[in-house]
């Protein structure tokens, strides 16, 4: 038996019983219990057929909340507890499954879901490992959080120049895939030891010269005394789908899909409201970040002033503000949107 079916097994037996025990609660009857999820045609996944789109989002961590906070912006509503790896929305055709991020390529390459959110270096990791099997997952759209980026590292009294310092070296990391690749392209030879977590103690404990790893603040690399050279990678989260749907679960995927790019816009927007001289309209719009039509409406009483509203999607900062005032606008109010749909 191969090791991706041994996976997909393991998988199932958990997804039986948590939905079993789920389940004996509301007595409803569990698929899995008389149909265990086949690992062969992705046809024959029993859960398939039932009309509800099925997502794959990581189980825990920063990711997981930013990705569930994203789905509730969105308008589902989940019922979900720490022990459940399978959450219905009660308010949308949807099923979210909470599973370890680098399980959700996975999951959608056996079509027991349909899309993913999960970082951009997991994807990658993936299909630069296991080309063939993952090549089919597209990625949609990156969603603005989770970002951090893949780094080479060296210890502070490591002599680096350049990537070519690590000709003969050992690198430590958790991405051999994407790793390698890079390496390959750079034309250096060094030789990969794969660790699974605490990359950093790797050169202190003599286990490899340097390290590849993610960063995000960089005090790890630090506190490790450790040095960042070389970004391999720039990553954050995204939308992952397969080519699995039929018409019934792409129209609801469109409207989830739909639903996210309105959070996802209103969230880098701002409602921007003034008032300001006729004489200065045109160098007051010309402020305005990303807004090309503002609207502009009489103000009752006054022949001089004009009152502008525009949506503005650029971050409007304090110098923004303080220059459209510079022109002449005074009562600024911006404020935040909370849902924004064309």
């Amino acid at each position: 038996m191969t090791k991706t079916k041994t996976m997909t097994k393991n998988m199932t037996k958990t997804m039986a019983k948590t939905m079993a025990k789920n389940m004996a609660r509301t007595g409803a009857t569990n698929p899995l219990a008389t149909n265990p999820l086949s690992t062969n045609p992705l046809s024959t996944n029993p859960m398939s057929g039932d009309g509800r789109l099925k997502i794959a989002l990581q189980k825990s961590g920063r990711l997981s909340e930013m990705s569930v906070g994203l789905l509730e912006k969105a308008g589902i509503s989940l019922t979900k507890s720490r022990d459940q790896l399978l959450c219905r929305a009660h308010n949308f055709p949807l099923d979210v499954f909470l599973v370890r991020d680098d399980d959700i390529p996975a999951f959608l390459a056996t079509n027991v879901c349909q899309v993913g959110i999960l970082g951009q270096n997991a994807l990658l990791e993936k299909q630069a490992l296991f080309a063939e099997k993952y090549a089919a997952l597209e990625e949609v759209m990156a969603l603005g959080f989770g970002r951090c980026r893949l780094s080479i590292a060296t210890p502070t009294s490591f002599e680096y120049r350049s990537v070519d310092s690590l000709n003969g070296k050992t690198i430590a990391t958790s991405y051999r895939g994407l790793l390698e690749a890079y390496l390959r392209d750079k034309g250096v030879e060094a030789d990969i030891v794969t660790m699974e977590g605490a990359v950093e103690v790797a050169p202190r404990t003599h286990l490899a010269d340097a390290i590849c790893d993610l960063v995000s603040t960089g005090n790890t690399l630090i506190s490790n005394g450790l040095q960042e050279q070389d970004v391999i990678l720039q990553s954050q989260a995204v939308l992952i789908k397969n080519n699995n749907m039929d018409s019934e679960l792409q129209e609801i995927y469109e409207k989830i899909l739909s639903r996210i790019r309105a959070v996802l816009r209103a969230d880098n927007s701002r409602y921007i409201m003034l008032n300001s001289p006729i004489d200065s309209l045109d160098a007051i719009k010309a402020v305005l970040p990303g807004s090309a039509s503002p609207t502009v409406m009489p103000l009752q009483g006054r022949e001089d002033m004009v009152a502008v509203h525009a949506v503005c999607e650029e971050e409007v900062f304090w110098t923004t503000m303080e220059e459209l005032h510079r022109n002449g606008a005074n009562s600024i109010l911006v404020v935040p949107i909370e849902k924004m749909l064309d």
